[in-house]
Order: structure tokens, then C-alpha cells, then sequence
């Protein structure tokens, strides 16, 4: 077949097949990435071994590269017709985070399909994506079809651990690696939800920064009978209250803009961002992830003090998830530290946000690719308040969108299912997901 023709039944049943085999093949390999470097084995790299595997077969090498023993990521070009066009990484992250097996109905890492549904730990976070990347690149040399830019196939390790040995670990110690890659495509985006009779497909054009606030106070020790005036707990205690008190407003950013000029439209309403929050109830189950991306934000989330009840430390500590718009980057942390008070010092891991345009030839690739799919579709760009991989992308000059495309029952939360007990996806999501990421890959 050409590039052009259509998939006869027999090749698109033996591509769903391979999406659905695959990602239930991966699942089956426990690659659970705990955090701690101590409780990690290998499963990262044996995953990516499956997965060279899958690409040796079809003749496209591969190279594993780890930053540790076991914490593999891997690597595979696949050659574009328009040596010219700036390549497109298509990334996903072998990782997982732990499944407490008791928790759950069936077990997490079987890749057993039940009544219709794949289950397991990654099914949707994000061995989905990974399983239908390698049935499509499958496909293409099965058929002869090259996509137009080239294409960097990517699979990172630990990126459920901030990507510290993974993605981060490789645009630091190999970038010669991306080297031609103009844009990127990986999660969190691309499944259906229910919105006024049509069904709205969400891709994260940008993504907000991680501040994460380190605060501490010291104070005089003395006998709890005798007050003092410069108690440690006391003023970490005063400034988390400030900061958590906080009320940001709604800041526009151009994901947001675009994402409330559709709400207005689907809702009746001028489509100004400042009406956004009023309007959110038309979106359903994805209206909670939109509202925490319309602001700033600062989550108190650690306390820690003292040690007996009658005695005033000398230290008091806290820490703050606090995560920023595109456009906060130079005024957000001297706002925290303005509220947090004289009393306190901080100290900042700071990861800044990310923006790609919402109106990149990219997008409207996607949005045809969708809709020859589903023709009454709804893909709009909206701005992530999580993290993902196209962070550490970012500063090679890469443009990262967020898209896996799946179309879901109306009552599945695909995004509440990530990090979820009993984790599965519908695997006629995965034929249509297959579909779709074919046109993108091939046209992008």
C-alpha cells in the first residue's frame, strides 16, 4: 500500500490486535518504580528489551541507554520522507508506579482482559501508548508506508520519579540524541469526554511549572511551660497558613484562552477566561483537571517538628507544592517568600513551566486524525497543572504536546484512573487510539 491508501480489514485487524497484545505484553512485565533507588530492580530495562524486540522484528534498530544498571530508556530512529522537516519524538516512559496486589480485583500485572477491558497497572499511565507507538511503527514497515518528518521513538525510565534517571539523565548525558527533533508527543491528553452530546478530545499544549518550597524556621528551645517569643512551630505554622490562604486568580495563557473561546461556544457564554470557572460543569469529569490549570497553586503537604509535647524545638520545617502558569516564572517565588514572612527561610526545587503553540500545524494534524475517527469530535488545546517527560525536552528547543488518543465510555475518567487501583482501559479504545496515532505519525 501507499502512503495514501486506505488499510484494508486485514491490515487494520492485525494493527488493533498488535496494540492490544502489545501494551497487555508490556503490563505483564513489572517495572514498578518506587522512588526509593533502593527497592528498584530491573524492570525499566526489561521492559525496553521487550520493546527492542518488538522493533528488531520489523528491521529498526535500537539503542538502550542506562544511566544505571537496570534503569534503562530506549531509543529508535525511523527515517522521514522530508529530510528537511524537523523530527517528532514520540515518547512514552516504562515505568510505573506500585500496585498494592491485595487492592485489587484482578492482578496488576497480568494484562488480562476482561469482559472488553485490559487491566492493569499502565494500562492507562503509560504502557497504552507505548503499545500502540510500537504497533504502528510495526505497521508502516509491514507496508512500506514512511512518515513524512522523521520520527524518534522514545521510551524513558523513572519519569514517575521526576525523570531524575531518565529523561532528565539523557538530554543531560546524551543530546546528541534528539539531535534534528523539532516537537514532541507523549501524555497527559487525547481521551474522549462527554460534552453536550460530542465528544471533546483534550491535548496539553503547555504545562505548568513545579515549585516545590522547602521552609524553615528556627527558634529558641526552652521548657513548653515557659512561652517564648520566637518558637520555631509557631511561625511555620503562621506562614503555611498565608500561603495556603492565597486565592490566585485566573491568569490568562494561551491554552487557556483557546480551551474557553470552545467552552464558550458549547456552553453559550462569551468565552473570556475569567467566565471559564463558571462554565467548568459542561466539561463533566474533565472540569476538575481544567479548574486546577486556570491558576497558580501552593499545596501544603509537609509538616515537621518537634519530638516530645512539654518541649519547644529549635527547628520547625515545612514543604509546599506550589505549581505556576506559563508567565509566572519571574514574579512567583518572591510572591511565596512576600507571604511566607521575614521569620522563615526557603529553599526551591524549581522546574519551570512549558508552553508550545496551541496553533502549531501539529495540532491541526491531530485534529483531522481524530476526526476521520470521530467526524463530530471536539480537540482542544488545554494547559496540564501536572508534569510530564516534554518537560526535560523543553530545553533542547522542543515542543511537547500532550495526546493518547483513546475514545472511552462517557462515564470513564481515563485521568482518575492513572495511579489508580484496578487501572484498565476499553480495548476498542486501543484499536481507535492505534487508528488515529497511524494518521498523526504518518502526516505530522
Amino acid at each position: 500500500m501507499t502512503d495514501t491508501e486506505p488499510m484494508t480489514d486485514e491490515q487494520r485487524e492485525l494493527l488493533h490486535s498488535e496494540a492490544v497484545s502489545i501494551t497487555a505484553d508490556l503490563v505483564s512485565i513489572d517495572s514498578t518504580n518506587t522512588g526509593d533507588p533502593a527497592t528498584i530492580g530491573d524492570g525499566e530495562t526489561r521492559v525496553c528489551r521487550r520493546i527492542a524486540e518488538y522493533l528488531d522484528e520489523v528491521g529498526i534498530p535500537s539503542e538502550l541507554v542506562e544511566s544505571v544498571p537496570g534503569r534503562g530508556s530506549l531509543f529508535a530512529r525511523v527515517d522521514g520522507s522530508d529530510a528537511g522537516a524537523g523530527g517528532l519524538v514520540v515518547h512514552g516512559h516504562v515505568d510505573v508506579v506500585p500496585a498494592v496486589a491485595e487492592d485489587w480485583t484482578v492482578p496488576p500485572f497480568a494484562g488480562e482482559i476482561r469482559e472488553g477491558w485490559l487491566y492493569g497497572r499502565g494500562t492507562v499511565d503509560m504502557k497504552n501508548m507505548i503499545g500502540m507507538m510500537l504497533a504502528v511503527v510495526r505497521h508502516y514497515r509491514r507496508e512500506g508506508i514512511v512518515p513524512r518528518r522523521p520520527l524518534l521513538l522514545a521510551f524513558f525510565a523513572d519519569e514517575e520519579a521526576a525523570g531524575t534517571m531518565g529523561a532528565q539523565w539523557v538530554v543531560r548525558e546524551r543530546p546528541e540524541i534528539f539531535d534534528g527533533m523539532t516537537h514532541a508527543l507523549s501524555e497527559v491528553g487525547g481521551w474522549s469526554v462527554p460534552v453536550a452530546g460530542r465528544r471533546l478530545y483534550p491535548i496539553a499544549v503547555a504545562e505548568k511549572g513545579v515549585a516545590w518550597a522547602r521552609v524553615s524556621a528556627k527558634g529558641t528551645a526552652a521548657h513548653a511551660s515557659r512561652p517564648t517569643p520566637d518558637n520555631a512551630v509557631a511561625a511555620i505554622a503562621g506562614a503555611v497558613h498565608r500561603v495556603s490562604s492565597l486565592d490566585f486568580p485566573v491568569a490568562p495563557t494561551e491554552a487557556n484562552t483557546a480551551l474557553a473561546a470552545a467552552v464558550g461556544k458549547i456552553a453559550g457564554a462569551s468565552g473570556d477566561v475569567a467566565e471559564l470557572p463558571s462554565h467548568l460543569g459542561v466539561l463533566g469529569h474533565f472540569g476538575p483537571l481544567v479548574e486546577a490549570s486556570l491558576s497558580h497553586t501552593a499545596s501544603p503537604t509537609i509538616l515537621s517538628a518537634g519530638y516530645k509535647t512539654n518541649v519547644i524545638p529549635t527547628e520547625a520545617f515545612a514543604e509546599i507544592d506550589c505549581r505556576v502558569l506559563p508567565g509566572g516564572e519571574d514574579t512567583f517565588r518572591a510572591e511565596i517568600e512576600r507571604e511566607l514572612g521575614p521569620d522563615v527561610t526557603v529553599d526551591w526545587i524549581w522546574q519551570p513551566p512549558i508552553a508550545a503553540p496551541a496553533d502549531d500545524p501539529l495540532v491541526s494534524v491531530i485534529r483531522e486524525a481524530v476526526r476521520e475517527s470521530d467526524p463530530d469530535a471536539l480537540v482542544v488545546p488545554y494547559l496540564l497543572p501536572a508534569s510530564t517527560d516534554n518537560k526535560h525536552l523543553a530545553p533542547l528547543g522542543i515542543h511537547g504536546y500532550g495526546f493518547v488518543p483513546l475514545r472511552v465510555p462517557d462515564e470513564f475518567d481515563v485521568f482518575g484512573h492513572f495511579h489508580a487501583v484496578d487501572e484498565r482501559v476499553p480495548v476498542d479504545a486501543l484499536h481507535f487510539g492505534a487508528d488515529v496515532l497511524a494518521r498523526v505519525l504518518r502526516s505530522a
